[in-house]
């Protein structure tokens, strides 16, 4: 598995929009806050510019009667001091509100790091070594964590599944759609559900849990190895690119997102790998990088790519196809980017 922060790149390859939310509206309430915070810093400096500004004309009328008034000098001298001691508290408040600005941003990023941690600890560590297939994995979120996913497991069956999926909206309430889904999901395929009940059961529970207001896009797919048989699902998720040694296809067959209605009779398709095929699953920010340039990475950029590449170690595939996005479209990926790649060996 490759997990990635925006700016970084490690490589870890083994062989083998929404409605809004309650969580949205929260997100506004540091900004209120912040707002009259800054209103009531903007307030403070008015009264003290215009203390200091009445204390200086009050010095100015006055100067030819100091030297000769003893109530105008003191009373100058009062003005000065409280002027100074209102400047002192102003500074005061300025420094602890910076103080605890400074606290809430730290406390804030150290949650953001662990509920980091806690996304990277889903994503698959290992991939099946005897499954009949190699794999490699990359995963890039665009703000420290993401609703991207996918996954590899052996189901103790002699069967190995795997899956990709984008949960739709950004953030904190994507990662945490993506952590149930990431459970349900291997709940059911390792209670040996077969991939039309997998893909059913979280269409239903996704619908229930979100009220429809969220979906998920996802390919799901159950390797036989005895039979060199692919059997898969796509419920609306960019159609993955199987790469066969003449031609290419798209596994776009199954069903819409889930989520979107509460009951749907997915379809499941069935294809042969031959020694040497290619399945390349990704996600949309893959393809649509580039989209602040008006012209994005696409479909068959990324086709030609790892075509022209093919015969490289899966890892080496990954780390370059991630390499040639971020040359493409900039730096920081606007998207959450995750590609999988899954590779039948070349007989030998």
């Amino acid at each position: 598995m490759l997990v990635l922060p925006p700016r970084s790149a490690k490589l870890n390859g083994v062989v083998g929009r929404a409605q809004p939310t309650h969580g949205d509206e929260d997100r506004c309430l540091p900004g209120k806050l912040s707002s009259f915070k800054l209103g009531a810093a903007v307030r403070d400096k008015i009264y003290l510019v215009s203390f200091l500004l009445l204390a200086g004309l009050l010095l100015y009328s006055g100067r030819g009667l100091l030297p000769n008034s003893v109530v105008v000098a003191w009373g100058l001298t009062f003005a000065g001091t409280t002027a100074a001691g209102v400047l002192g508290m102003v500074l005061y408040r300025v420094q602890l509100e910076l103080r605890a600005s400074r606290h809430e941003l730290a406390r804030k990023e150290a949650e953001l790091s662990f509920a980091r941690e806690i996304q990277r600890a889903l994503f698959p560590k290992h991939f099946p070594a005897d499954s009949g297939l190699e794999f490699a994995g990359v995963y890039v979120p665009a703000k420290g964590i993401s609703g991207d996913y996918y996954d590899v497991l052996p189901t103790g069956n002699g069967l190995v599944v795997f899956a990709i999926a984008d949960i739709s909206g950004k953030g904190v309430s994507a990662a945490i759609l993506m952590s149930n889904l990431h459970a349900v999901l291997r709940t059911l395929a390792l209670a040996g559900h077969s991939p039309v009940q997998v893909c059913s059961q979280l269409n239903r529970h996704l619908h229930q849990v979100t009220d429809g207001a969220r979906f998920a896009t996802m390919f799901y797919a159950e390797w036989h190895a005895s039979e060199r048989r692919l059997s898969y699902i796509n419920g609306g998720h960019n159609a993955p690119i199987l790469l066969g040694s003449r031609d290419s296809r798209r596994l776009a067959a199954g069903g819409p997102p889930l989520g979107i209605f509460l009951d749907y009779e997915f379809r499941v398709s069935d294809v042969i790998l031959e020694p040497g095929d290619m399945i390349v699953a990704y996600s949309d920010g893959v393809t649509e990088a580039g989209t602040e340039r008006e012209e994005e990475f696409g479909e068959s950029r990324l086709e030609d790519f790892i075509t022209r590449n093919r015969d490289k170690p899966l890892t080496e595939i990954a780390e370059q196809v991630l390499a040639a996005v971020r040359k493409w479209a900039g730096e920081e990926p606007e998207d959450d980017m995750t590609l999988l790649l899954v590779r039948a060996p070349a007989a030998r």
